[in-house]
């Protein structure tokens, strides 16, 4: 089969922000190497596609019978990560991954805790402030602090620093200040969840099934921990994965059962990653969903999949093979 590869690599955007973690999701040509082998591994031919004008341009020319989309979308839209599976089905051409709608509503990451929440599952209070004129109007009398702010339109933990942790209205009000000027969109403050950070791989479709469910610790100990920009850019020297997590097994059955319920509601379809923070007494409490997972080295799902027995190209074939079983067309190419 000849498979199609769309990406968006750091060097092919063009960055006009005033933020350093402007290129942060995009991938490296390291991480397209080996997603290209993986694919040429299982006996297809991998035609490289690119993303933004460059996709468009090639998407057109080459014939492909699929395509493994890990595009992030180009400019800072929040249905940007649709963006190159809406070409797709224009064009009716299959592809891995969650459709436009999917993608669009899991990277508002407001409407996708809105929609959890109306299954019965916990997630964080939150409310979203639209612009500065608006936080004279906060209605914080339902939050105790500490509270952590964040974009409400980004991935890879764009935004989300050591500042982000807030313990008085002050702090809280200078660091919505400082996102709404910088990132140029609504701002989330969010109730903060005292409590172990775990994330959780989910791989398939029908009968999707949990890859693992890993825990991630400081190697310090610090009094409110937040896996933010800073410790993902230094997380051999900052953090520990704990993968199995050693969690109360009722605890891990909640978890795993809150992953597999979330994945069916917001519609994902072939992988995704679940964000989680554990209160002591064991209650997960959802916190987002990233439905395109990257599958670098240093992403959490390869990371959390190499501690379970996995290969790393085998994670990326199981991927494949998800969206080929929905796509039944595909197999007899």
């Amino acid at each position: 089969m000849r498979i199609g590869l769309s990406y968006d690599l750091k060097t092919d955007v063009l960055n006009t922000s005033m933020t350093d973690d402007a290129l942060e999701e995009y991938d490296s040509t390291e991480t397209i190497e080996i997603i290209s082998d993986a694919i040429e591994a299982r006996g297809h031919q991998v035609v490289w596609l690119g993303g933004g004008e460059q996709f468009l341009d090639n998407i057109r020319r080459e014939e492909v019978d699929f395509v493994f989309n890990i595009a992030e979308g180009r400019g800072g839209y929040r249905s940007r990560e649709a963006q190159v599976p809406s070409v797709l089905e224009m064009l009716n051409v299959p592809y891995t991954g969650s459709d436009p709608q999917c993608l669009a509503v899991c990277l508002d990451k407001p409407l996708a805790k809105k929609i959890v929440a109306t299954e019965g599952i916990k997630t964080p209070r939150w409310l979203v402030v639209d612009d500065r004129e608006s936080q004279s109007v906060l209605s914080m009398e339902r939050f105790t602090f500490p509270v952590i702010i964040k974009p409400a339109f980004e991935g890879s933990s764009k935004g989300i620093r050591y500042s982000s942790v807030a313990n008085s209205m002050l702090h809280t009000i200078n660091e919505v200040r400082r996102l709404l000027e910088l990132y140029r969109q609504p701002v989330m403050i969010e109730e903060f969840i005292d409590g172990d950070e775990v994330t959780v791989g989910i791989i398939g479709n029908k009968r999707p099934e949990v890859l693992g469910i890993m825990r991630i610790l400081p190697k310090t100990r610090q009094h409110h921990f937040v896996y933010s920009l800073e410790v993902k850019r230094d997380y051999e020297a900052l953090v520990e994965y704990e993968c199995p997590a050693l969690l109360k097994s009722g605890t891990l059955h909640k978890i795993e059962d809150a992953s597999l319920r979330i994945f069916e509601t917001l519609g994902c379809r072939d992988f995704a990653r679940v964000d989680f923070r554990v209160k002591d007494d064991g209650t997960p409490y959802f916190i987002e969903i990233n439905p395109l997972p990257g599958l670098g080295t240093y992403s959490d799902l390869i990371i959390m999949a190499i501690k379970m027995g996995w290969t790393h190209q085998g994670v990326i074939g199981a991927v494949l093979d998800a969206a080929l079983k929905r796509c039944p067309q595909c197999l007899k190419v």
